[in-house]
């Protein structure tokens, strides 16, 4: 098989995933839908009734945030590992989801753009926090004109409990128990308020940013070579990075507005993705957008089945699965960083 029939199956069986979870999701629950009649419901074969508002109105709009907020969290993670040139980074790890969790809360407790605030005060609230704790960490790492993985985790660690101590701050001088219980609940990172009306923002930013980020592979590309040999073959570093920052950020805060921070995905998905199709960034981006897709579907169906009634929220989950290779993939850096085996 040639590569590009094994990247197109590769592509085809990451889609046949997603599908089978979306259905999945859509199925199962505290009622439990045959995938026959979900199917039926979707296309708009079955006739109205208790389980096509279930269908349709309960589950579906969930599945389909998750679906982009897991695409959108992986690109992210995929882009944030090239432009620094460490393994390790992940909007969560970085400070960078931190960041938009305390723009979002500010905007919900201290009631800055009230009336608009979920359509225009909130993302701009995350995506300004995104961007300011980004820049942070950059600033932070960077010494003597280079990047060290070690000092990025290090700050993007320092600058996530900065962040996380000013979102409690804020929690607790408030004064309504309203404030609380919904920030809390929302920190958490969690699919469950998702409705139709909040998906169109997420939707497009995903869209645009991942087609955006795939006209610059080639940028990308060239930043695996390190910065000198980046610049030597035509590229302007120091503006194509502020340029890609603004843009992850932005579709960070787009993302953590509607979810809260979920984290890990951008850091586990890449590196499956890269294992699969290699470096090269044109390749890349579409493999790892929808193995995160399929990833979050997953993620969440098992979040609210597994203990059922309750439902977990998925950024628990993904933290108890991505704690554990984190450490892993620390373990191997470290190890090639000394010239051992990984």
């Amino acid at each position: 098989m040639t590569p590009r029939r094994r990247y197109l199956a590769l592509l085809g069986g990451l889609t046949i995933v997603l599908l089978a979870g979306a259905t999945a999701g859509l199925a199962l629950g505290s009622v439990r839908i045959p995938a026959g009649e979900v199917w039926a419901i979707v296309t708009g074969a079955a006739e109205p009734g208790p389980h096509r508002t279930i269908v349709l109105e309960v589950r579906a709009p969930r599945v389909v945030l998750g679906a982009v907020t897991g695409a959108g969290l992986a690109v992210i993670g995929t882009t944030l590992q090239a432009l620094v040139r460490n393994p390790l980074a992940d909007p969560f790890l970085l400070g960078v989801s931190s960041g938009a969790s305390a723009g979002a809360v500010a905007v919900i407790v201290l009631g800055a753009g009230a009336g608009v605030a979920t359509t225009v005060a909130l993302p701009a609230a995350a995506f300004a926090g995104a961007l300011a704790a980004l820049v942070l960490v950059y600033a932070l790492a960077r010494r003597a004109g280079s990047l060290a993985g070690g000092r990025l985790v290090l700050a993007g660690v320092a600058v996530s409990y900065v962040l996380s101590a000013l979102t409690s701050l804020i929690l607790v001088t408030s004064a309504s128990a309203e404030h609380v219980t919904e920030v809390l609940h929302w920190t958490l990172g969690g699919l469950g308020g998702a409705r139709w009306d909040m998906l169109a923002l997420p939707a497009l930013a995903l869209a645009a940013g991942t087609l955006l980020l795939i006209a610059l592979a080639r940028p990308l590309d060239l930043l695996l070579v390190g910065e000198e040999g980046a610049t030597v073959l035509g590229l302007d570093t120091g503006r194509f990075r502020a340029a890609a920052f603004v843009l992850a950020s932005l579709l960070t805060g787009v993302l953590v507005a509607y979810t809260g921070s979920i984290g890990f995905v951008g850091l586990m998905v890449p590196h499956a993705a890269r294992m699969a199709v290699g470096a090269a960034h044109r390749t890349l981006l579409p493999v790892a957008a929808l193995g995160g897709a399929a990833f979050l579907v997953l993620a969440d169906l098992a979040a609210r089945t597994v203990a059922a009634p309750q439902d977990i929220p998925v950024g628990v989950l993904t933290a108890l699965t991505g704690g554990p290779f984190f450490l892993w993939m620390l373990r191997g850096h470290g190890a090639r960083a000394e010239g051992g085996p990984a």
